[in-house]
């Protein structure tokens, strides 16, 4: 500690260079404050710094973090608690550009595994930015020192140390963890693909406030009779609400009755959700994905023959290929990819779907001939998804009663509220026959599979051997290749997203050889992540970084599928 005080007084007023002398591990009362990198100007990215507290001044109960789910809800509970901690005691800016700024990555409504914050059972060790100070590329050494001598070692106190938390906050914060995947884990096992406990608040604050309707406006969830299901939770005993069974569902109801809302909650279901959220018991299998139509996107090699066949141009759709989709050719593409590395729940509404994808009516049959038209649409698939594939989908429609035909379960939403109409469903189509005729019938094609290669990643720019940006949760510079994730709805942290691509680097370093199927290299970085932790997709192998979030398999592989520079062999069909 003493040293790094001289170090700063000694290069005070020096020119900002000097700042490199302070890399190194202090020793501080309590914990070891590592300078891991250091800026080259007070305009580049910050300086990246942990603080590791030892297990004996942090006194963090092991049973607050004796598994998987309470491990992250734990992680996740004292990344915020950093958070207001900087927020409560840091000066801010001091100088020029990023100057006297201390940061750590922000946590949204979702409980998410992230390298912010990590816990074992010797020690809590947190990564962090600070801008180092100066005046035009002057050291400020002074206020340096009182960042590193005041400030941070407040927010230590305040928010890494067993004594200084709510602990009863911090139980509840890990337990609601452990019961969301607690429940996660017993849906497929007992026939369903998602659980909305009753009482769940699903609408938000506003389009661009993630955080719950305020309770007087907000209705509760209250699940019909017929749907209703419980389970038993480690922490918080018996939940009661509504159980949505595999196979094929339609969300259905008047405009503005809540429809999309629902949707948009079962969608999130996928990560755990925060106390207080509103949707901390709406549960969802880990392999759902949204899927919507993507005009324009890239399309490389993807067998999309299940939907799409006979095109005038003679194409072949069992390795379709092109620069410019269409609504329904990119949506074809978007449940391929997805299928192929393992999606079990689709979602789907209609709003956001490729109208000509999704139905052709018995009008539109007679008047173009089947021979004319190359879409088999969705509905004469959705059934063989599920039967032949073990794939759900839960479709949002309000307009497309020709799906009645093919639902397994209709879930009308009545003033917010689910309302069990399968029954009545299945009388209105039996009373009102549409008489078109289905398109396709029993299985579906055997899904190709198709192993990236490795010419399809270079991630330099300019000098640097590697440059990885992600300026937004919805895109990735990924050397001079733009991808964009716009449509990938269920990215929901920036930090995601950086992960994202870094974790295309580390595939095209470890896996992209051409041999290895797009689910094979999914799994595989699944797996080196679960035993190295997110650490593991560092591009630089002597450096940790506190920005990163997991991101799912399938957000992965839409970024690499995304890539216009995207290049893939067909290996033959799915074993």
């Amino acid at each position: 500690m003493e040293s790094l005080r001289r170090k700063l007084s000694r290069i005070d007023g020096r020119g900002y260079g000097s700042y490199r002398e302070i890399r190194g591990v202090y020793d501080f009362p309590g914990y070891t404050l590592f300078i891991d990198h250091v800026q080259g100007d007070p305009f580049a990215p910050p300086s990246r710094v942990r603080v590791r507290v030892e297990e004996e001044s942090a006194c963090m109960s092991e049973a607050l973090f004796s598994n998987r789910s309470r491990r992250t809800g734990l992680e996740d509970y004292l990344a915020r608690s950093f958070a207001r901690a900087v927020d409560r005691t840091a000066k801010g800016e001091r100088g020029s550009g990023n100057s006297g700024r201390i940061s750590i990555q922000k946590c949204g409504q979702e409980i998410l595994e992230r390298s912010s914050v990590v816990v074992s059972r010797g020690w809590v060790e947190a990564r962090f930015t600070v801008g180092l100070p100066a005046r035009g590329r002057t050291v400020l050494g002074r206020d340096a020192e009182e960042m590193f001598f005041r400030e941070i070692p407040a927010i230590v106190r305040r928010s890494l140390l067993a004594r200084s938390l709510d602990m009863e906050d911090v139980r509840r914060h890990v337990e609601i963890a452990e019961d969301q995947d607690s429940i996660r884990n017993e849906l497929s096992r007992r026939g369903y693909v998602c659980f909305v406990a009753d009482g769940s608040i699903l609408p938000r604050s506003s389009g661009v406030d993630d955080r719950p309707m305020d309770g007087s406006r907000a209705v509760p969830v209250k699940s019909p009779g017929s749907l209703c299901a419980t389970f038993q939770t480690p922490n918080s005993g018996e939940v009661r609400g509504m159980a949505i069974p595999a196979g094929v569902t339609l969300v259905v109801g008047g405009g503005y009755h809540g429809k999309s809302t629902l949707l948009r909650a079962i969608e999130r279901g996928v990560y755990n959700h925060i106390p207080g959220d509103g949707r901390e018991l709406v549960v969802t299998v880990r392999g759902a994905v949204k899927v919507r139509a993507e005009d324009g996107r890239r399309v490389e090699k993807v067998d999309i023959s299940a939907f799409l066949g006979n095109l005038p141009d003679g194409m072949d759709t069992r390795e379709f290929s092109t620069e410019d989709a269409s609504g329904s050719t990119s949506q074809a593409a978007n449940i391929v990819e997805v299928v192929e590395v393992g999606a079990e729940l689709l979602l789907m509404d209609e709003d956001t779907c490729a109208t000509n994808f999704l139905i052709r009516d018995r009008r539109m049959q007679e008047l173009i001939k089947k021979e004319k038209e190359p879409i088999t649409p969705f509905l004469d698939r959705v059934r063989g998804l599920s039967q032949h594939l073990g794939v759900s989908s839960i479709l949002v429609l309000g307009g497309s009663g020709d799906y009645l035909d093919v639902a397994d379960t209709v879930i009308a939403l009545d003033t917010y509220q689910p309302q069990d109409v399968t029954g009545f469903a299945r009388e209105v189509a039996a009373r009102y026959r549409t008489r078109r005729e289905i398109e396709a019938e029993g299985e579906l094609p055997t899904l190709t599979r198709r192993a990236p290669l490795p010419e399809s990643f270079n991630p330099k720019r300019g000098r640097r051997d590697v440059k990885i940006d992600s300026k937004s949760r919805s895109a990735i510079s990924f050397g001079r290749t733009e991808i964009d994730l716009s449509c990938v709805e269920q990215l929901v942290d920036i930090a995601q997203t950086r992960a994202v691509g870094d974790a295309i680097h580390y595939i095209s370093r470890k896996y992209a050889a051409g041999s290895h199927s797009m689910r094979e290299i999914v799994q595989k970085l699944e797996s080196d992540i679960e035993k190295s932790g997110l650490d593991v997709l560092s591009p630089f192998p002597d450096q940790v970084f506190g920005g990163y979030a997991l991101p799912r398999r399938f957000e992965v592989a839409a970024a690499i599928n995304r890539m216009r520079t995207l290049s893939v062999e067909q290996l033959g069909p799915e074993r």
